[in-house]
């Protein structure tokens, strides 16, 4: 049965600008449960692809590369996605039936994944079959984002991404540990060389069928507002969807064709340089993005006011200045978000437990033990985002919150570079679970309640490239980098990611927040 709670009357007048009705507990839950499906997905792709691709016989300087496919594809799909579910509304509603399209697709690349070894090209099948899940895990998680803002009244934002932030905790705690769990029950966690152990097989399985149900649980407890009722809640806040394509049109084509000349030009230093093939791909997206503006641009000269490209592309270059500046924070965190996915399983069980190849019972000890203490982190992030974050933002202000959870964070990240003990990891992977639960509601918490109703879809998908082009740079760089200064030593990632966050931290104090001195001041 879908809930009712928050549910305007129908006959709201249009035009009227009107307040979305308080949310329960209830509904609160409801509208983020999904993310709890969501959010074992992705850590059980987080915590174990580097794992399965070992197995399957790539080298370490192989695994960034092979990583590629999660960024570019966020890169790729968000935008869409927000742009189109901005725009859809059918008898399913507006955002669910993204919903349930990527809980369907991402179920059963979950479930063909531990698979791999019985196909030909094993390797290349699981790295083909990550772009599928991550595609399918982005089209549901990008519309959960806007559908906050779109069921909850501005004073709820904060309140609303919290509860998100702690289903998201408890999912990752959940996928995290379920492998260890089935260990304890007398699941292998060894397999023969090219095999994949059984824990991670089941742990792959069990986890379709979880995130099915919980964006199921979602799609079924909630019932979005109609057009006409989103129309009376913004009246105040509406802009013309054509006026990012309007600006658009007054541009000139300097921008695409500095874009696609720093492309050529990375490019063609590969060869010249010495740098590792992954570079291509940056260049490539650099010349992309060049060729898209310029005919985004084109089409918006003419006057072709309702084609995604140049709605996208306009909405790009119009951000609202807070966005901007909080895009440089997202460029920073989520550049050490992407090296921890790659490199810590491989150097907890290489630095802290001493074996490197994954036939060996001590790699797959190490690599259980990074999935246990990860849930450190994501139990961490849980209970910070509903208990310590309202209280440091009330106290602090948000922007002031965000910045000394960062810090935190990068001690964390520097534990590992500077500790050899691995119980001691689990003190850094509490620093590091504070900053990861305010990277995933500050922001949103911030931006939510000035970005318009109409748009929240797409400009949420825009502010997430700013999570995916990070971690493209690291998959393209971060290979070159390391075998070029530290061959065969990954412990040196880490490092790189406590200067990141350190940086992003910093970036924090250029982010102000409207009305927020004097609620802070009156806390």
């Amino acid at each position: 049965m879908a809930s009712v709670q928050g549910v305007a009357p129908a006959n709201t007048p249009v035009g009227t600008p009107a307040r979305k009705p308080h949310m329960g507990a209830g509904g609160l839950a409801n509208i983020s449960f999904g993310f709890f499906g969501i959010q074992i997905g992705f850590v059980l792709q987080n915590g174990n692809m580097s794992r399965i691709f070992q197995t399957l016989g790539a080298e370490m300087g192989d695994l960034a590369i092979l990583w590629v496919a999660a960024p570019l594809t966020g890169l790729i799909v968000q935008p869409i996605i927000g742009h189109l579910s901005d725009n859809t509304w059918n008898r399913f509603g507006r955002r669910r039936p993204y919903f349930m399209t990527g809980a369907l697709l991402a179920a059963i690349s979950l479930i063909l994944m531990p698979l791999a070894p019985t196909f030909a090209a094993p390797l290349l099948f699981a790295a083909a079959l990550l772009w599928v899940l991550d595609a399918s895990l982005n089209i549901a998680m990008e519309p959960f984002r806007a559908f906050v803002g779109d069921m909850l009244d501005k004073s709820q934002h904060s309140t609303g991404y919290a509860v998100q932030t702690a289903f998201i905790g408890a999912g990752a705690v959940v996928a995290a540990i379920f492998p260890w769990l089935l260990e304890q029950f007398g699941v292998s966690n060894v397999a023969a060389a090219g095999e994949i152990p059984a824990t991670v097989r089941w742990s792959f399985w069990a986890g379709a069928v979880a995130l099915f149900c919980a964006i199921g649980w979602t799609v079924l407890t909630t019932k979005e507002y109609s057009p006409e009722q989103m129309a009376a809640f913004e009246a105040e806040r509406e802009v013309e969807q054509s006026a990012g394509v309007d600006a658009l049109a007054a541009k000139s084509y300097a921008g695409p064709i500095a874009w696609l000349a720093a492309g050529l030009l990375v490019a063609l230093s590969v060869e010249p340089l010495g740098l590792e093939k992954e570079i291509y791909l940056l260049g490539g997206l650099l010349a992309t993005y060049g060729v898209l503006s310029a005919l985004g641009i084109s089409m918006a000269k003419q006057g072709r006011k309702a084609n995604m490209l140049s709605s996208i592309v306009g909405d790009f270059s119009g951000m609202p200045d807070t966005m901007k500046r909080l895009a440089l924070v997202q460029f920073f965190s989520w550049s050490a978000l992407f090296i921890m996915w790659i490199y810590s399983g491989p150097i907890v069980s290489q630095y802290f437990y001493g074996s490197a190849d994954p036939t060996t019972s001590a790699y797959n000890e190490g690599a259980n033990w990074w999935n246990l203490i990860y849930t450190v982190q994501n139990g961490v992030a849980a209970v910070a985002a509903l208990l310590l974050l309202p209280l440091m933002s009330k106290k602090i202000g948000k922007a002031r919150t965000h910045m000394t959870c960062l810090l935190l964070g990068a001690a964390g990240f520097l534990g590992y570079f500077l500790l050899r003990d691995p119980n001691l990891l689990i003190v850094c992977e509490i620093l590091k679970g504070i900053a990861w639960a305010s990277i995933l509601a500050m922001p949103y918490a911030i931006l939510a309640s000035s970005l318009p109703q109409k748009k929240l879809g797409i400009f949420m998908g825009l502010f997430n490239v700013f999570i995916v082009v990070p971690q493209l740079l690291v998959a393209t760089v971060m290979g070159s980098v390391m075998n070029a200064f530290f061959p065969g030593e990954p412990i040196w990632t880490m490092l790189f990611a406590a200067a990141a966050w350190t940086l992003a931290a910093f970036a924090m104090l250029r982010v102000t927040v409207p009305g927020e001195a004097t609620e802070t001041a009156n806390a």
